[in-house]
């Protein structure tokens, strides 16, 4: 059989995802989207448009009544790739052989938003991605296809990312063959094992704590860096002579005597650190006041950071 798919994708790996539907034996209806047609990210728009694609709001998805549209269409299938939209029940029982969403993360462990970032803040040895079947529940449908690699020393939430869409486009491709076949396979998943990662929720509350281990220290920037992206969770913060300084990423510092968690220092090569438990990390980059702000202005607020609950 031909599937027909409608695709609702976002990103990179939406534009990527709508390359390998066009290249296969299966038929993109439309794509649902939001990104802008013009300007960064909106290649998934030029791919469609250049294909004679549909577009539409991506935003429908939502709408109970866009279900009837689905099947007026004779959609077979409704692909989900890095579209946050939480799609209406009534949309998910449209398609007639049913919903898959490409998920960044190792199912059940890491279900719902920012979960890259939140396997580095555990120190996770292993990680993984997962093409699921979808229902009602976030990220607690059947399991079609699951990839599951070691973490790279020094990964960051991006870098991570990126691998998973690396290696999620491999199970869409696996997808797509076995839609082709009629034949996708499913697996429960173990619901209780199941971590539910809500949007709004930050490690640390997105605080340093200076009295924790340099590595810890280190790990926590490492979650929240999505360089050059802003992180989802805005930047790390600390406190510096009553004012509130947002941190950039922090990298291994000098190896030497440690200091009172917090303080701050000037290296040999004039970059800054700061103490941590037992050793230091260096700032790449800091602000004050939303405005980027050098070493020496920064020292002006004080020489150590306070130490918050």
């Amino acid at each position: 059989m031909i599937p027909r798919v409608l695709l609702a994708a976002e990103e990179a790996a939406g534009a990527e995802t709508l390359k390998r539907l066009l290249e296969s034996p299966a038929e993109p209806v439309a794509v649902l989207t939001s990104l802008p047609e013009t300007g960064p990210g909106s290649r998934i728009v030029q791919v469609a448009r250049d294909a004679g694609v549909e577009l539409l709001p991506a935003a429908r998805v939502r709408d109970p009544d866009f279900g009837e549209a689905i099947r007026s269409l004779d959609v077979d299938v409704l692909l989900n790739v890095h579209s946050l939209h939480l799609i209406a029940e009534a949309v998910l029982r449209a398609p007639r052989l049913g919903c898959f969403n490409l998920h960044p993360g190792p199912l059940p462990e890491y279900a719902g938003l920012n979960t890259p970032a939140w396997a580095i803040y555990h120190d996770a040895p292993e990680y993984g991605v997962t093409l699921h079947w979808m229902e009602p529940k976030v990220d607690a449908g059947d399991v079609a296809y699951q990839e599951r690699f070691p973490i790279e020393p020094g990964a960051t939430a991006l870098s991570l990312g990126i691998e998973c869409t690396r290696r999620g486009l491999g199970l869409v491709d696996r997808l797509l063959e076995a839609l082709a076949r009629d034949s996708v396979p499913r697996t429960a998943q173990d619901l209780d094992r199941r971590r539910y990662f809500a949007r709004g929720s930050a490690p640390e509350d997105g605080v340093v704590r200076w009295a924790r281990p340099a590595v810890e220290v280190e790990r926590l920037s490492r979650a929240f860096d999505y360089g050059p992206f802003r992180s989802p969770w805005g930047r790390l913060t600390s406190r510096l002579g009553g004012r509130a300084v947002e941190l950039g990423r922090l990298t291994p510092g000098s190896v030497g005597t440690p200091a009172p968690p917090g303080s701050l220092e000037v290296a040999s090569d004039g970059s800054l650190e700061a103490a941590t438990l037992d050793g230091w990390v260096r700032i790449r980059s800091v602000w004050v006041d939303g405005r980027r702000t050098d070493p020496d202005a920064l020292l002006a607020l004080g020489r150590r950071f306070a130490e918050q609950d």
